[in-house]
């Protein structure tokens, strides 16, 4: 999915929301060919223009179209919209990686966790999509204020849960060239923790006054085996 200049394809649907558009807009800035989609293509198209200043030109399209554009799917919409727009690309996701951010959150009570029948967005789609479509889930603890602007350090780690390790592998290294460390987190049944996390996070910024609290992983890779070998 990322070539031997280290740059992918990706489709960020529906990228002209907050958390789409700071995405697209990290990966362009970061030399990946990014493809953002709206239910208008117009409007995709339009924000697409006003993203690209700057970095390397972003495209906007029709949802459906952008999808079938990208190598790697990105779905970043409200959780409303999450069914409907995934019918919509559906017939173009075999043999991508589909990376799906969606919250569960269920306006007025988002800072109470409503996890979906099945255990988790992501479970759900990896199971209705099969395994022609490697799901892989990430990037819901993130505040996209912080996103939009290229020059704030992102204080949040990311956890990256999927049944293929080398589908999570590439979304491990799609964070860190968006200014994010990412961590392994397991299957894509583990989904549920990220997705749960984010009400306690929004109840969290709500009553410490926080301007987007995120989480930090502890502990060092390889520390263990370190110590056993001293």
């Amino acid at each position: 999915m990322i070539d031997e200049t280290g740059s992918s394809r990706i489709s960020v649907i529906g990228g002209t929301g907050a958390l789409g558009s700071g995405l697209a807009l990290r990966w362009a800035l970061a030399g990946h060919d990014v493809i953002i989609g709206s239910r208008d293509g117009a409007r995709a198209e339009q924000a697409a223009g006003e993203l690209s200043t700057g970095s390397k030109p972003i495209s906007g399209a029709e949802n459906s179209v952008a999808a079938g554009q990208g190598d790697i799917v990105v779905l970043t919409v409200p959780y409303a919209n999450h069914s409907a727009t995934l019918e919509t690309i559906l017939p173009h996701l075999n043999g991508k990686i589909l990376i799906d951010v969606t919250v569960p959150l269920m306006p007025p009570k988002v800072r109470t966790v409503q996890l979906p029948e099945g255990g988790s967005v992501a479970k759900a789609v990896q199971k209705q999509l099969g395994d022609e479509v490697r799901v892989v889930s990430a990037f819901q603890n993130v505040a996209a204020a912080h996103l939009a602007d290229p020059d704030h350090d992102i204080d949040c780690d990311v956890l990256v849960c999927g049944n293929d390790p080398q589908a999570r592998e590439t979304v491990i290294e799609l964070a860190k060239d968006a200014g994010m460390r990412a961590w392994h987190a397991g299957r894509i049944d583990n989904s549920a923790i990220a997705e749960a996390l984010t009400s306690a996070l929004i109840f969290m910024n709500g009553h410490y006054k926080i301007d987007g609290a995120g989480i930090r992983i502890s502990g060092t890779p390889g520390s263990a085996e370190a110590k056993q070998g001293a």
